[in-house]
């Protein structure tokens, strides 16, 4: 059943045909980072944010992913107005908080709740790398904690995709403590025999990569993501070798045994609700 799962076919957006020159208003275009062939972003977006050429996955937004994910109208946010304080009186901390709250219509690098995807009901958390790069704060911390152990009271499987740059320096030592927490919510959760499905999108390091994103039942990524703890320069600089060009990358980890599949983004949906549908009490998948 697995092996048709991650196998079953692919379809891809065709390639666009060349435009003709003309004048085009400011934001309408969007060049591909990896091919630096130029598309209509509305094509773009209507292919999962997915290059319609190499395949690159850009990134999505949180509600860009939960709109892709979920049945309509079906997600409720938990958490929604927790706001992190400056318990270090780091210089600036605030006003760089505010402006990522204006920028990105979030009050935090995480949005929590629960839905449906395909029918199956399920807990959920999806992290946003535009805000402070997704970093992981006593608030993020917080919120993925609460959404574990409400999974846990509700019996619900919880499903979460990670992006971030690691834990939040302007926290110190309790960002870090996140770490312990999250995976103690973990824990508790899977001796209760909670299912949890971690999927580990563009980038994905520092400490939620060694702590909660590692965590799952099934530990999927995106193709091309960056995964991995410490960055690619000083890991050479301390071993005094050359790593491999796809070292940290999903499908490097893939090879290595620390991920179960690397998944294109146009079968995640699919993949979910399979997955919810195999784990329900007494369901199959039809």
């Amino acid at each position: 059943m697995l092996k048709d799962l991650f196998n079953k076919k692919k379809k891809y957006a065709s390639i666009p045909s060349e435009q003709s020159k003309v004048d085009i208003p400011e934001g309408l275009m969007k060049k591909c980072d990896n091919c630096y062939k130029i598309f209509y972003r509305k094509e773009l977006y209507n292919n999962l944010n997915v290059c319609p050429n190499c395949g690159h996955h850009h990134q999505l937004n949180a509600w860009e992913r939960i709109d892709s994910l979920f049945d309509a109208d079906s997600f409720v946010e938990w958490d929604q107005g927790m706001i992190t304080a400056n318990p270090l009186d780091f210089p600036d901390y605030e006003k760089k908080m505010e402006s990522d709250r204006s920028k990105t219509g979030l009050n935090e690098a995480v949005v929590t709740g629960k839905g449906t995807i395909d029918g199956q009901a399920t807990a959920f958390a999806v992290m946003d790398a535009r805000f402070r790069m997704g970093s992981m704060g006593s608030v993020v911390g917080e919120k993925i904690a609460r959404a574990i152990e409400k999974a846990r009271k509700e019996s619900l499987p919880f499903i979460i995709f990670t992006a971030s740059g690691g834990a939040r320096m302007q926290e110190g030592v309790l960002s870090l403590m996140q770490m312990t927490k999250t995976s103690v919510a973990i824990s508790r959760f899977s001796k209760s025999g909670g299912l949890m499905i971690s999927i580990m999108t563009h980038p994905t390091t520092g400490g939620v990569s060694a702590s909660f994103a590692s965590l799952g039942d099934y530990n999927f990524a995106e193709p091309g993501a960056l995964i991995g703890f410490a960055g690619r320069r000083i890991i050479e600089q301390t071993i005094r070798e050359k790593l491999p060009d796809d070292f940290q990358t999903a499908e490097f980890q893939l090879k290595h045994g620390q991920l179960d599949q690397v998944i294109h983004r146009q079968d995640m949906k699919y993949v979910l609700g399979t997955l919810l549908k195999m784990h329900q009490k007494g369901g199959t998948p039809k």
